[in-house]
This record gives structure tokens, sequence and C-alpha cells, in this order.
């Protein structure tokens, strides 16, 4: 049984995430290692049904989860060659570094976005036409894409915690 499946969705990039998330919640309810009779089990459906909605959730990992339904998932960790994106990924970072303000990182989980939508564009176009090595490029792209979102919402917390913080509060 494949992961969308397991949560009743069809097998596609673009998926309910409420629906995903409703389905989780109700799966790990009905095999909670606590209430079942085989714990031993019950313990290894809720990994199953742990991993596979970690697989789904963002959209990175589920484009490498169809590829791999595929058998198209080999050589995801090579590094990214197209020097064009490799310069404006170095743009982005530079952009995050200096980072001081919640406006300035606003911006650029914009930017993020957009380059986001993009690829998931290109990646449902080169899925569709079975360019495998395309596909397989773009979701590097979209890895890096995620993992640099993920360090703006750091940087997005990181920001009000020190605006938070005040040496001038009373104790």
């Amino acid at each position: 049984m494949s992961h969308f499946e397991l949560f009743s969705l069809p097998e596609a990039l673009d998926i309910d995430l409420a629906t995903l998330k409703a389905n989780f919640l109700k799966l790990q309810q009905q095999y909670h290692p606590d209430k079942a009779e085989d714990k031993d089990q019950a313990l290894i459906k809720s990994s199953e049904i742990n991993q596979a909605y970690k697989a789904l959730s963002n959209v990175d990992s589920r484009a490498a989860y169809l590829l791999a339904l595929k058998k198209q998932d080999h050589h995801l960790d090579q590094s990214i060659s197209d020097f064009e994106f490799l310069q404006s990924a170095l743009e982005i970072r530079e952009q995050l570094d200096e980072a001081s303000a919640p406006d300035q990182l606003n911006s650029l989980k914009k930017e993020v976005n957009q380059w986001i939508e993009g690829l998931v564009r290109e990646f449902k176009i080169d899925y569709s036409d079975e360019d495998w090595a395309e596909a397989r490029d773009t979701v590097r792209k979209l890895r890096f894409f995620q993992k640099v979102m993920n360090d703006i919402e750091k940087a997005e917390d990181h920001l009000l915690d020190d605006e938070d913080f005040d040496l001038d509060d009373d104790f």
C-alpha cells in the first residue's frame, strides 16, 4: 500500500493537506500502541504511519516519493549542477544571512515561495512527460528551497525571541 493509499489521497503532487492531517490523526488513534492488544505490531504500524505522513506533508518529499513509486528516485542526493540556479541560491542564502528585520525575512519568504511554486509547476510537467532526469533535478532544487524556508522560519522565531527580550524589563 502506498502512502497515498494509506491516507486515502490521490497519487499526486497536489494533495489536500487538511485531509492528510485528519487521516493521519485518525490512523494514529486507531493504531496507538497504548490501545492495541499487540503492542509490537501497533508500534510498527504507528511508525509506518509517521513515516508516510512525513513523506507526504512537504512538497519536496512528496515529489521524491512520487519518483520512488516510479522507481526513479535514484541519485537524489547528488549535487545540483545548474550554475544559474546555484548563483541564485547563493544570493538568497546571503540575503538570509544578512536579514535583520521581519520585513526582510517576509520579502525573502515571498521570493522563496515563488521559486517553490515555479519548481512545483516544473516538476508536474517533468513528471507527466516522464522526463525523470529533469524531475530528479527539480526535486533537488525543491529540497534546497524547503531547507531555506525552514531556515527563514527559524530566523523569524529568533527575531521574535530577541524582540521579546529586553534588558530593561523588570524582573
